[in-house]
């Protein structure tokens, strides 16, 4: 454009000239004149005309009796979810894309024979060379395993194992420590089982039972393929094992409270709490030279040292055994593959069939050698003009929030001061890290698939254990560009959104303004009000877990989440199976506020201007199908399942309801009292 009015400046210059000139050429005859070149056409949204799928509407379904459906009914009803995954949506669909985005690069790089993730993937995806290879590449460690002579080795064990990344009884990691968030501590965790949680060996629930049945048949089946005799027996006595474990376990609801998993022990006071295991040496041998520690579940830890203690080592040796062909059946023979799949796949969540062995071989470059592949993948999917309009959208958003903290009716100007403070120290993040990791030091080697995953183990275990006594990584982000999602971290006092979600449906340059305030601006919003809800708030301006609340703003504050707890628990997924309120909590606080401020940016965007009406639709009808939109997602029945136990997210559907909660949504949709989602006003949660 700018050259074309630099064109037409020029000719206006040289029209008005009264110097001598050389003499003009002939007119040319009318038929003869070019005509003034068509002006460019508007750029058009990736999706519909506005940037949202009507044709994925069931217009059928009153919206308020489930917007959800009415939003997204034709689409769900004709959308199937591909065989090699539990649930499909959009985010999953934007995954698809960041593979075949990463197989592309990868595979450019496997032609040059000196590239590390060109390597790791072609030794990756050689099966053949793989099952040649048998179980000869993990035989030295199974034979350590089995060598085992007394417990009193057994720490040293586990911790070897740790840093493998095979699960053990006691997790851990290095993380900022939360009341003093300028220094790193090793933070330890409950562990032990190998069902996703303490629910599926507990749970009275046919559906769960039948589960427990599967596992025990995979404990046999991975026995087996060791070489265990009396495998069935020896698989009865881990889930016996396991079980007890389970019971000494916190819940999911209790360990999610920042509040009661902070217990910074010294290593003498965990070690008289806890006899039964020697927590230095597993420490130690960890390669943890810290004389700290904050232990999540105090009471769950004691437990397992306890039981450790009273079984019998062999039943220690064996699950240890199937931890760790479990951990590493991807590199392993194809028949314990299957068998893993068969399991965690299928048992577990739902899935037909297991994942093409490309997409996997992308999954496993991209987790061990993250930060190579992302330069790579930026400089390709990432155009500067995203992140500027991202800028743009942050920036309102977080003007939004600051002006919804400013109008808050039950928190007191002390309170609203220092929540102003903590707005004001965000960090955000958009699209790719500053500073990249240096992976000199871990070695990838052709045709050694189960090598370099045992050296990007250890690798990755060196890198956050040397964070102990270190300057905090602020540089340093949890997620890579190429993930279709976003995060807060309260530590770090950052909202992060990788390169990936940046895309139709959640953000389109092209799309109608409502749409993306309504999708990703509402995501925006999310992340901003984690810091915000009933855990981030916890941490005050600087950072640090702290009580900066006054007792009557907290109070007011549990009192409205309470309400929220309430509207969650009633909805009942399967017979029997309802939504978590309490366990979920963080992120409904999240979607509630995450609209709520998203909403607020967008009109304040508009000036004080009505937006047009597109297509028949408003402009805040546009702005809650925006929201509905990014949502979209079909379940397998026993991934939901999953979920609801394990996931402190509500499903989709639940997400999008959240709407009524809104007065504005109620007006752009005429709904009323009777209606499925009918809220009366005083019923309506508002927090922020």
């Amino acid at each position: 454009m700018k050259s074309k009015l630099s064109w037409l400046a020029g000719a206006a210059l040289l029209a008005g000239c009264t110097t001598a000139q050389p003499p003009a050429p002939p007119p040319l005859a009318a038929a003869e004149v070019p005509p003034p070149p068509a002006p460019a056409p508007a750029p058009k949204p990736a999706i519909g005309t506005y940037g949202f799928d009507e044709a994925g509407m069931d217009r059928s379904v009153a919206p308020g009796d489930n917007f959800y459906q009415y939003a997204n009914g034709t689409w769900a009803k004709n959308t199937p979810i591909p065989a090699d995954k539990a649930n499909y949506g959009m985010f999953t669909m934007l995954d698809d894309l960041s593979k075949e985005r990463t197989k592309v690069i990868i595979e450019e790089a496997a032609k040059d024979p000196s590239s590390k993730i060109g390597t790791a993937y072609t030794a990756y995806v050689d099966t053949n060379a793989i099952e040649a290879r048998g179980l000869s590449p993990i035989k030295p460690w199974l034979d350590e395993v089995a060598a085992l002579k007394s417990k009193a080795g057994y720490p040293s064990l586990i911790a070897k194992a740790g840093i493998r990344g095979i699960g053990v009884p006691f997790a851990f990691y290095v993380g900022q420590d939360d009341k003093s968030p300028d220094r790193y501590v090793p933070i330890m965790f409950q562990g032990g089982i190998g069902m996703p949680d303490r629910d599926y060996y507990l749970s009275n629930d046919p559906k769960i039972a039948a589960t427990r049945g599967k596992y025990l048949d995979f404990l046999t089946a991975m026995l087996t393929h060791a070489g265990t005799p009396n495998a069935a027996a020896r698989a009865k006595a881990i889930l016996d094992y396991e079980t007890k474990i389970a019971r000494v376990h916190w819940t999911q609801t209790d360990s999610r409270d920042s509040t009661k998993t902070y217990n910074l022990m010294k290593l003498a006071q965990l070690q008289s709490s806890a006899p039964g295991f020697d927590f230095k040496r597993y420490l130690n041998d960890s390669r943890v030279d810290f004389d700290e520690v904050v232990v999540a579940q105090p009471s769950a830890v004691t437990g397992i040292a306890k039981l450790i203690a009273a079984t019998p080592l062999q039943v220690l040796k064996d699950q240890l055994t199937v931890r760790s062909i479990s951990s590493f059946g991807a590199v392993l023979p194809a028949a314990i593959d299957k068998t893993v799949f068969a399991f965690y796949g299928t048992a577990l969540s739902g899935t037909p069939e297991q994942e093409a062995r490309w997409k996997r071989g992308v999954n496993f470059v991209t987790g061990a050698l993250a930060d190579d592949v992302s330069k790579l993948y930026v400089q390709r999917h990432y155009p500067p003009e995203t992140k500027a309009a991202m800028d743009v959208l942050v920036a309102n958003i977080v003007a939004a929030m600051g002006r919804r903290i400013d109008g808050l009716t039950w928190m007191k100007p002390e309170t609203k001061a220092r929540a102003r403070a903590k707005l004001a120290n965000f960090t955000t993040k958009i699209g790719y890290p500053e500073r990249w990791q240096d992976y000199s030091a871990l070695e990838i080697r052709p045709g050694d698939a189960f090598g370099n995953a045992w050296r990007a183990t250890e690798w990755a275990h060196n890198d956050n254990v040397s964070k102990l006594g270190a300057p905090i990584r602020r540089w340093e982000w949890g997620m890579t560009p190429m993930t279709v999602n976003a995060y807060a971290n309260f530590g770090m006092q950052e909202i992060v959104f990788p390169a990936a979600i940046l895309q139709p449906p959640f953000f389109d340059p092209n799309a109608d303004p409502a749409i993306n305030y309504g999708g990703i601006g509402a995501v925006i919003g999310h992340e901003i009000s984690h810091h915000f809800d009933d855990q981030g708030a916890k941490y005050d301006e600087q950072g640090r877990l702290n009580e900066w609340w006054t007792k009557e703003d907290v109070a007011a504050f549990e009192r409205l989440t309470k309400e929220l707890v309430a509207q969650y628990d009633a909805y009942e997924i399967f017979p029997g199976a309802r939504v978590k309120g309490a366990f979920t909590l963080g992120e409904n606080i999240g979607d509630l506020a995450g609209v709520t401020i998203a909403y607020d940016a967008y009109r304040h965007a508009l000036g004080g201007a009505e937006p047009p009406v597109i297509d028949g639709t408003t402009g805040d009808q546009r702005f809650y199908l925006g929201w509905a939109q990014v949502w979209r997602r079909n379940y397998r029945e026993a991934n939901l399942r999953q979920r609801l136990i394990t996931d402190p997210h509500s499903p989709s559907e639940q997400r999008v309801w959240v709407v009524r909660n809104f007065d504005q949504w109620y007006d752009a949709f005429k709904v009323q009292p009777g209606q499925r989602l009918y809220l009366a006003p005083q019923a309506r949660v508002r927090i922020w």
